[in-house]
């Protein structure tokens, strides 16, 4: 999620638990704990790829995390006891505070490592737009009136009915989502499709709008854009994966990390004689997903692909489709035009990397 949200979580938290022993103290220290494990965004791992696969890796981990929490609790029981509560208390309230960041990052789309060092599939539930105001406005206001209320017994109450707000909302999303999915598998089944998988996602700012990505058994995906509103049925679009691109490219590391990190959900097209990857999971749709990176390009006669070091492949930023979109939430016609975006996944951009290393 973005700063401002994790802030505000970890203000919360941290207040609710230890506000009524240090009033304001306890809001600024849990916001600035609550934005701490994003600061790995500082680190460059060398090109693109690697970057993204990285972030939310060591310091979003339950195990670092953990070990964290104890350090500090440790430190600030030596060097500033208090008499109030005991260590087991500060822990907690501490560990809360990390655990519910590294979580409410796994409710999103881009994919968190719980249990780094090991490696599954990182954790991509997938249920909340990385943006979310309804989220965020009740942690945000029970915030600003703690600041305001200081160390009032009125404090831990305020705090928490701000949590439970937000904790609800998110619970409504896992049931939007798979409400959701439901439709959307139900539809593809009327119409012979074969499910292998199932990603899907909020659009922005919202949990009514969802884009859902199905991959078949035919090497295809199926993008459908479709919300709880509907009255008809959602468009959608089918289009290639073209994973035999992928198969030439079988020695890159880079590759092997994206289609890790992402759980396969990717997309491969050969541009100007460059092997684009994009990532199916992020964006408005296709013609405008967030992440897309150049990964090869042809070598000799025979056409095959030489890994590069990636690079980010210019892209619209979509702004434009982003009243659209929103006022598809409500509004159906005119239905999104996801036949006009898909020609933007193989036109060269103006400012596309022409000379590649």
């Amino acid at each position: 999620m973005d700063s401002l949200t994790q802030a505000v979580l970890g203000a919360g938290i941290q207040g609710a638990m230890l506000g009524r022993f240090h009033g304001r103290k306890a809001l600024v220290a849990g916001a600035l704990l609550g934005t701490l494990p994003d600061l790995d965004v500082l680190i460059d791992y060398g090109d693109p790829v690697l970057n993204m696969i990285n972030h939310r890796g060591f310091s979003h981990s339950v195990f670092v995390l953990t070990a964290v929490a104890v350090l500090i609790t440790l430190l600030y029981r030596r060097w500033r006891p208090c008499p109030d509560y005991g260590a087991g208390r500060l822990f907690l309230t501490i560990w809360l505070v990390f655990i519910t960041h590294i979580l409410l990052d796994a409710f999103t789309a881009y994919g968190t490592q719980l249990l780094w060092p090991l490696t599954p599939t990182p954790t991509a539930w997938s249920s909340l737009f990385i943006i979310d105001p309804f989220y965020t406005v009740p942690l945000l206001l029970v915030f600003l009136a703690g600041l305001v209320m200081g160390a009032r017994p009125a404090l831990t109450r305020t705090l928490c009915w701000g949590l439970g707000l937000s904790t609800c909302y998110l619970a409504a999303s896992v049931v939007a989502k798979a409400t959701i999915e439901a439709r959307v598998q139900h539809l593809l089944a009327e119409n012979g499709e074969t499910v292998v998988a199932v990603f899907s996602t909020p659009q922005p700012f919202n949990i009514l709008l969802w884009r859902v990505v199905v991959r078949t058994a035919d090497d295809h995906y199926i993008e459908t854009i479709i919300s709880l509103l509907d009255r008809t049925a959602p468009e959608h679009i089918k289009l290639p994966l073209n994973t035999n691109l992928a198969d030439g490219l079988s020695g890159s590391t880079q590759l092997a990390g994206l289609r890790w990190f992402t759980g396969d959900w990717l997309r491969y097209d050969a541009i100007n004689g460059q092997m684009v990857a994009s990532d199916l999971r992020m964006g408005l749709g296709t013609g405008h997903y967030s992440f897309r990176f150049a990964m090869a390009k042809r070598t000799g006669a025979n056409h095959g692909w030489q890994a590069i070091t990636p690079i980010y492949w210019p892209r619209e930023r979509g702004m434009a489709e982003l009243g659209p979109v929103i006022r598809r939430v409500w509004q159906q016609e005119p239905p999104l035009p996801l036949a006009h975006w898909e020609q933007k996944m193989t036109e060269l951009p103006v400012s596309s990397p022409r000379d590649l290393p």
